[in-house]
């Protein structure tokens, strides 16, 4: 079975774009905020949370969301370490949840040392909920996936018909099929994970 859920578009563009940042810090450790900016619009276009998104996120502009990610900068600073932990995207991104008057909303972490078949599961059961996954990659062995090394991303889609089961990971405006198995193994001890949403 294929799943994919509902993104939006900005002209071209699949999402948003750390790249659009005009700050240097922003440009390489805004991914964080990129992430929750992305999963806000989401909520608000298909979930109706309508509160933590710009009222017109369903045409929201380049400018517009950059506008926006810098409102989300104070909660998902970069930092010299980077947003390297589950708890760091979770707290902030509570923090401004609550600062808009959103509480229905909540996070569990689900760390990256957690087996493969489990975390298999994890994105079935997010993804057919509804959800998007929020992604933490850490370090990586694999060369080929070196743009998710250090990196947030989401994660809106899944496809378990064939012998691997893939998922739709979504950064830089643009969306690649990768293999969970290859993403979720990274041949390092420190692991990332996903954050898992909720909405109650």
């Amino acid at each position: 079975m294929k799943r994919e859920l509902k993104h939006f578009k900005i002209g071209n563009s699949y999402g948003g774009n750390q790249d659009w940042f005009p700050t240097f810090m922003m440009r390489i450790g805004g991914c964080g905020a990129e992430t929750a900016c992305d999963s806000s619009i989401y909520f608000a276009l298909h979930r109706g949370l309508s509160k933590i998104a710009p009222e017109n996120a369903a045409g929201i502009s380049r400018d517009e969301y950059v506008r926006f990610a810098y409102k989300m900068k104070p909660f998902l600073s970069p930092r010299m370490t980077g947003i390297d932990r589950l708890e760091i995207y979770i707290d902030g991104y509570s923090d401004y949840l609550r600062s808009c008057g959103e509480t229905r909303l909540s996070m569990t972490p689900f760390g990256g040392s957690e087996p493969y078949e489990k975390a298999r599961e994890a994105v079935k059961r997010q993804i057919d909920g509804g959800y998007p996954v929020p992604t933490l990659i850490l370090n990586h062995s694999n060369k080929a996936l070196e743009d998710y090394v250090w990196h947030w991303f989401l994660i809106n889609g899944y496809d378990g018909s064939g012998a691997d089961f893939s998922v739709k990971t979504v950064t830089y405006s643009h969306y690649r099929w990768l293999s969970l198995k290859d993403l979720w193994n990274t041949g390092h001890s420190r692991r990332g994970g996903f954050v898992l949403y909720n909405i109650g």
